[in-house]
Order: C-alpha cells, then structure tokens, then sequence
C-alpha cells in the first residue's frame, strides 16, 4: 500500500470515528445539546481535528443523514412507476417503518430530532431523496389512475398520509410508549390498512403538502 492509499484510508477510518461518535451523541443528548468539543472529546480528538474534516456541525448530520437515506433506499423495494400495486405500495411504507427498527439512531435523528438542519440546503447531496419521493408520487398517481384510488386524489397526499401511519407507529415504539405486551408491528399494518381502506372508499381529507421534501 502507497503512501497516498494510507492517508486516505487513515482520513476515512477518522471521518468514521467522528460520524459515529457525532450519531451517538445527537440521539443520546439531542442534536442542539452536542458540540464540536464533545465529538472531540469522545473520540479523544482536538476540536481543530474535527474541522479538517467537517466544516461545522451542521456539517456532520448532513453526512450522517445522507448515509442514513441510503440505508433507507439501498433495500427498498422496487418500485416502477408504471405498473405499482397496492402490495407494492404497502411493501415500501413497511420497509419504511422496518428501517426505524433496523437504523433505530439514524431513524431517531433524521425523523424524531426537531432541531437538526433542514436537508434542503443541499439538494446537490439529497437530490436522490426528492427522486425517490417523486417516484414514489408517480406510482401512487399511477394506483389513482388505474382506479385503486378515487378519481381525482392528490397522490402526494396520499403517500404523505401513509407515510404519516407508520410513522407514527415507528415514534411510539422508538419512544417506548407502548404498553408492555403491545405488539407495534400489528399496530403498524393495522394503522397501514386502515388508512389505506378510508383512502381508497373516498374518505374526505382537507391536508393538502407543499410540493418539498
């Protein structure tokens, strides 16, 4: 190995150190409790280390949040906007929920922390979530022009209201606010199917999204 390879697998063992240390740290004290000192401190680095890596804190979650999306959409399944199914669409809002309990930290800090940065402030690094939401839209337009849906849905806010279902199911359990016993998994089909059954018979919905991530 040159010496220019050993530098740079040096820096990436480094950067990781500090990525974990940082994730641990905002899901266990919150994000705005946590600073470049503390980082510094757990992974026994001088603060001036960690900015020849990251140029801010802010920095870091938006590393730690790309990573996250990744793992959320590297095992998603499939989903050709052409010919979806309801099957196909319960499967990617289940995935979701699964990934809250697989990535528990990622979860907590890119869909429960309140006080980390917007991701839209970098579309160039998160141009692949808009995607992914986009597509996921088309299929559920799809769903709503082969009939599965009533005529004339929004399906942004359809997939926004699913996604809102399991969600909040992810959060109770992510929470432990759930009675012992309780069985989050069923209560996450359940909420699922109970939204998409008030859905597809038309029920009256006045949320309406903004067209952003």
């Amino acid at each position: 190995m040159g010496v220019k390879e050993r530098h740079e697998r040096e820096r990436e063992a480094v950067a990781r150190a500090i990525l974990d240390a940082a994730r641990e740290l905002f899901v266990a004290e919150g994000y705005q409790n946590v600073s470049i000192r503390k980082i510094a401190e757990k992974i026994e680095y001088s603060p001036a280390a960690i900015y020849g890596y990251f140029p801010s804190k802010d920095d870091i979650f938006l590393a730690l949040a790309e990573e996250g999306f990744r793992l959320l959409f590297a095992c998603a399944p499939n989903v050709e906007p052409e010919t979806p199914s309801l099957d196909t669409l319960r499967g990617g809002l289940m995935h979701f929920y699964e990934f809250s309990k697989t990535h528990p930290e990622y979860y907590a800090l890119m869909f429960v922390d309140r006080s980390v940065p917007t991701i839209s402030r970098d579309w160039n690094r998160f141009g692949f979530v808009r995607d992914m939401r986009q597509t996921m839209a088309s299929a559920v337009q799809s769903l709503v022009d082969a009939g599965d849906f009533p005529a004339g849905t929004d399906a942004d806010s359809i997939f926004r209201i699913l996604v809102a279902a399991v969600h909040g199911v992810a959060v109770l359990r992510l929470c432990e606010r759930l009675a012992p016993g309780e069985d989050p998994d069923a209560l996450a089909r359940d909420t699922l199917e109970a939204c998409l059954t008030g859905l597809r018979a038309g029920i009256t919905h006045s949320f309406q999204p903004k067209k952003c991530i």
